[in-house]
């Protein structure tokens, strides 16, 4: 989510809500886990990123945005369904292998343990995902809420007076039934979004009304040291990758290889020599999201931009990092 308070909802993928979630589905223990997690970012690539506006590329889609000129403050929040989406996808693993047996379904590795649709697995397992999913909108709605009481009590004010309204929130890493045209007709679809974002085009009936000119915001996360961006879906996406771009730079190195090869003490003076504060919960999250650990953002940004399948609109840069 980038909170930069008008409809939240209407800016929020799927209206924050998935309807065919069935927290039947989803096992007590999740449950257990996800509950004293709400409203927390979690470890690994979350983060919450106060930032500056340093380039705006299309100043109509950007003020459509209510991003009207460089050197504004934006916040970006990057988190997800915590350990209660985890636990929903260890324990779809255990069902999904017992359905592998008994369909005769063989894969070279357990991680892509699955099941068919149209199974009682899958369907099980698509309704907990969705519900997943919806714990996910709801924790960072939670966060946006506490981001705009944070900086109401700062500068002693409302977040109404400050304009914090929120551009937009979207989701990666998420299977969802869509209709796409494919060899020239409209079909029902499972579109799964990993390591990737949707990016609709303008016109789309799934899009907020004030974005139906510009298209879908898309909001492309970098690394805590270099900056971030914020996209726009195309026609030219829809057609030619299902309206779907990039969801941020990717790794470079592993989790173990950036924590054998960085050292701590230096990331955190590169990062105040660049000007950025930074909060983090522990020194080998600092080694392990680095810069270094990533590829550059902009050549992932301007590969996808000069693809055509999402077009730049703002560049971000980061003035303080909180990691969980």
């Amino acid at each position: 989510a980038v909170v930069s308070t008008q409809s939240t909802g209407e800016h929020c993928e799927e209206y924050g809500r998935m309807l065919q979630a069935d927290p039947t589905k989803v096992s007590a223990r999740a449950k257990k886990r996800g509950l004293p997690q709400l409203g927390t970012l979690g470890a690994g690539n979350h983060y919450a990123e106060i930032q500056v506006v340093d380039e705006i590329y299309n100043k109509q889609a950007a003020k459509r945005m209510g991003i009207d000129e460089e050197g504004q403050v934006c916040v970006m929040i990057h988190c997800g369904s915590r350990g209660l989406g985890h636990q929903v996808a260890t324990d779809a693993l255990t069902e999904m292998e017992r359905a592998m047996k008994r369909d005769n379904i063989v894969v070279n590795d357990r991680q892509l343990a699955c099941a068919r649709i149209s199974s009682e697995e899958g369907q099980n397992y698509l309704k907990a995902m969705a519900a997943a999913a919806n714990y996910a909108w709801v924790n960072r709605s939670s966060m946006t809420f506490l981001c705009r009481q944070a900086f109401a009590k700062l500068f002693q004010t409302t977040p109404d007076d400050l304009d914090m309204h929120m551009i937009y929130d979207v989701s990666h890493n998420i299977a969802k039934i869509e209709q796409h045209m494919l060899d020239g007709k409209e079909k029902t679809l499972m579109m799964h979004r990993k390591g990737a974002t949707r990016a609709f085009p303008p016109h789309h009936p799934l899009i907020p009304v004030d974005y139906q000119l510009t298209g879908q915001p898309v909001l492309i996360g970098g690394t805590m040291g270099t900056c971030s961006y914020v996209l726009t879906g195309t026609e030219k996406g829809m057609q030619r990758t299902f309206g779907t771009t990039c969801h941020g730079a990717g790794r470079a190195y592993s989790r173990a290889k950036s924590r054998r090869n960085l050292d701590y003490l230096t990331v955190l003076q590169n990062l105040k020599d660049k000007g950025i504060s930074i909060r983090v919960a522990s020194p080998k999250l600092v080694m392990e999201e680095a810069p270094e650990s990533y590829k550059n953002v902009t050549d992932v940004v301007n590969t996808c931009h000069g693809a055509g399948i999402s077009d730049k609109c703002i560049k971000l840069r980061p003035v303080a990092v909180i990691k969980g």
